[in-house]
């Protein structure tokens, strides 16, 4: 029996494919907004875990997928909607956004309809100040 492939047989079956990118309301990946793209646990090389957005049909999903299919939707012509998180990094405007300090904001939703002597517990959050450079603002969890 020989070890060598067959030059005409496919490679090996157990490749990495990812999903194609598609939004099954629409049927089509026109309407397409790539909200994530993150390393699979364990990394590859050709896959990355990906969250999009159907604008049309206002549908999510969320799976894996290759860089090539990722692209293929990133590289289309036309405006980008909203903000891309790439890994660690958030990207507006084609660009990453730059962090313009952090703050500290206090939350609370009463437990109860009537009035009563108790106070509410404060809960505090601290969060990152990103900035793009069109004026762009949001704040993140730090």
């Amino acid at each position: 029996m020989s070890t060598v492939s067959h030059p005409r047989k496919p490679g090996p079956a157990n490749r990495p494919r990812g999903r194609r990118l598609w939004c099954r309301g629409c049927d089509t990946d026109e309407h397409l907004v790539i909200e994530s793209i993150r390393a699979l646990e364990p990394p590859t090389a050709v896959l990355v875990e990906t969250e999009y957005t159907c604008i049309e049909c206002v549908s999510f999903y969320s799976h894996p997928a290759t860089v090539a299919q990722v692209g293929a939707v990133l590289n289309r012509s036309g405006p980008g909607f909203g903000v891309l998180q790439f890994g660690g990094t958030y990207l507006h405007c084609g660009e990453p956004m730059a962090t313009a300090g952090s703050e500290r904001r206090s939350i609370y939703a009463p437990s109860f309809t009537e009035w009563t002597d108790e106070q509410p517990l404060d809960v505090h959050l601290r969060t990152k100040v990103l900035r793009c450079r069109c004026g762009f603002r949001m704040e993140i969890p730090d």
